[in-house]
C-alpha cells in the first residue's frame, strides 16, 4: 500500500488482539483497539488453538507463552453415551503437524495476546470503556466512529481511520448496522453448561475426550500447564443438551450462572471408568450456561472502509474446536492484505475473497456436526451400545470423517505444513 493505513479495531477479544499483533508484524503500526468493557479481563473457560492457528501465533513470536500456559493436546478420543470407545486420533505434533494443538484457558490466551500488544504497540493503543455507538465514512472514503462509555452513557471523541474492523463478537454493532434486518443469532435448541474443575489427569493426560452425541454430549480436556507440572489437571468441561422445541433462547451473557442440578438431571449417568463426569461437575467452582448459536453466512463483509472479523463475521457452533482459530486466521490474512495491496478497497476485497468462503464452509459443516459425525453414527446404529466399534463403523469410514473435516476447516496436515507463510516481514520486535 502506498501509505501505511490507520486501522481502528472495534473489539478487544482474541480476534481483535490477534489482528493488532498481525498488523504490527506486517509493518502497519498506526493501530488502535477500542474495547467495550472497562478492562481486558480473563473471561471464559477453555478453548483450543488448532495447528493452523498455532502456526500463526508461532510466527508472531508467541510460541513460548503458549507453551508455558496451555496443554499441547496429544489425542482426540470419542466415546458413546455409555462410555464405550469409538475412535481415537493423534493431534498436533503427534499427528505430524509442524505445530501443536493447544488447549488453554480463554482468559490466559487473551491476556498473553494483550501483554504482547502492550509490549509491541504500547498501552496507549488499547482504549477500554469504548463501546462502538455508530460509524460511517466521509467524502474521502475514510471511516469515522463514535464511541460511548456504557457505564455512564457519556459520549467519547469521534475517531477517524482508513479502515474500521468490526471484531466485536456475535452481537456485533458493526454487523447489526450493516445488516439491520438480520435479527438475533440462530439457536439450535442446545443449552451448554461449562465449567473448570481441578482433578487427576485422565486417559493419556493430554486427551480431549467427547462422549455422547450432538444434543447429549460432554467434552472434557485439560487446559493448564501449571497444573500439569504439579501432577494435576485443570479440566475444562462442556455439557450440551438439546431441549424440547419451542423454548425461548436462554441469555447469552458471559457471566450467566447455571445450576448443578440441571446438569446432573441430564448427565447423571455419565460416570465412566476413564472419568466420573458427575463428580467433575459437582466439584466445579462455577457453572456457566449459554445457548449454542450461530448465524447464516453473509453475502458480503466489507462496505467501503469497514469490514468484519471473527465471530462478528462468522459465528459458528463450537464443533471441531475451531472458532478462535478461524478468528486468528482472519487476522493474519487481513493484515497481509492491507500490507500488500495497492489500496484499502483492494485489500479488503482480497481478504474477503479468501476468508469469507472458507469460513462459510466451516459454519455449514459445523451444523452437520463436523468431525464428531462418528458419534452420531454410533448413536444411530447402536443406541444400546456395542462391544467393538468395528461392528458399527469401519476404521476406513472413521478416518474419512476425520480427514474430511480437517480439509474443510483448513488444517489438513500436508496442506498446512507445505503452504507458504502468511507473514509479510520476518523480523520480530
Amino acid at each position: 500500500m502506498r501509505h501505511s493505513p490507520r486501522v481502528a479495531i472495534a473489539g478487544g477479544g482474541i480476534g481483535g488482539l490477534a489482528l493488532a499483533l498481525s498488523l504490527h508484524d506486517a509493518g502497519i503500526r498506526d493501530v488502535d483497539i477500542y474495547e467495550s468493557g472497562p478492562e481486558i479481563r480473563e473471561l471464559g473457560v477453555g478453548i483450543n488453538v488448532l495447528p493452523h492457528a498455532a502456526r500463526e501465533l508461532t510466527e508472531l513470536g508467541l510460541a513460548p507463552a503458549l507453551e508455558a500456559s496451555g496443554i499441547p493436546t496429544a489425542e482426540l478420543a470419542f466415546y458413546n453415551k455409555h462410555g464405550h470407545f469409538i475412535w481415537r486420533e493423534p493431534r498436533g505434533l503427534l499427528a505430524g503437524y509442524h505445530w501443536p494443538q493447544y488447549s488453554i484457558h480463554r482468559g490466559e490466551l487473551l491476556m498473553l495476546l494483550y501483554r504482547a500488544v502492550v509490549d509491541r504497540l504500547g498501552s496507549d493503543r488499547v482504549h477500554t470503556a469504548h463501546h462502538l455507538d455508530r460509524f460511517g465514512n466521509d467524502e474521502h472514503g475514510r471511516a469515522w466512529a463514535d464511541f460511548i462509555d456504557r457505564r455512564t452513557g457519556k459520549a467519547l471523541d469521534r475517531i477517524e481511520a482508513d479502515v474500521l474492523v468490526g471484531a466485536d463478537g456475535v452481537h456485533s454493532t458493526v454487523r447489526t448496522s450493516l445488516y439491520p434486518d438480520e435479527g438475533p443469532p440462530k439457536w439450535n435448541g442446545i443449552t451448554m453448561w461449562r465449567g473448570v474443575t481441578e482433578g487427576k489427569p485422565f486417559l493419556a493426560g493430554r486427551t480431549m475426550a467427547m462422549a455422547g452425541y450432538f444434543g447429549l454430549r460432554v467434552v472434557v480436556y485439560p487446559i493448564s500447564r501449571r497444573h500439569e507440572n504439579q501432577g494435576r489437571a485443570l479440566i475444562n468441561w462442556v455439557a450440551e443438551y438439546q431441549s424440547e422445541a419451542g423454548r425461548p433462547m436462554p441469555s447469552q451473557d458471559w457471566d450467566r450462572r447455571g445450576r448443578l442440578e440441571d446438569v446432573l438431571a441430564v448427565f447423571g449417568s455419565f460416570a465412566f471408568p476413564w472419568l466420573d463426569l458427575p463428580d467433575v461437575f459437582r466439584r466445579a467452582e462455577e457453572i456457566y450456561q449459554y445457548p449454542m448459536v450461530d448465524r447464516d453466512p453473509l453475502p458480503r463483509w466489507s462496505f467501503g472502509p469497514v469490514t468484519l472479523l471473527g465471530d462478528a463475521a462468522h459465528p459458528m457452533y463450537p464443533v471441531g474446536s475451531n472458532g478462535a482459530s478461524q478468528a486468528i486466521l482472519d487476522a493474519r490474512v487481513l493484515a497481509r492484505s492491507l500490507a500488500l495491496a495497492e489500496n484499502v478497497e483492494e485489500a479488503l476485497a482480497a481478504y474477503e475473497n479468501e476468508r469469507r468462503p472458507a469460513t462459510a464452509r466451516v459454519v455449514l459443516l459445523n451444523r452437520q456436526v463436523g468431525a464428531e459425525q462418528c458419534m452420531e453414527i454410533a448413536e444411530q446404529r447402536a443406541p444400546a451400545g456395542f462391544e467393538h466399534i468395528e461392528e458399527v463403523i469401519s476404521a476406513h469410514e472413521l478416518d474419512e470423517i476425520a480427514q474430511r473435516y480437517k480439509k474443510t476447516a483448513g488444517f489438513d496436515r500436508d496442506t498446512l505444513n507445505g503452504r507458504p507463510s502468511l507473514s509479510v516481514t520476518s523480523g520480530r520486535p
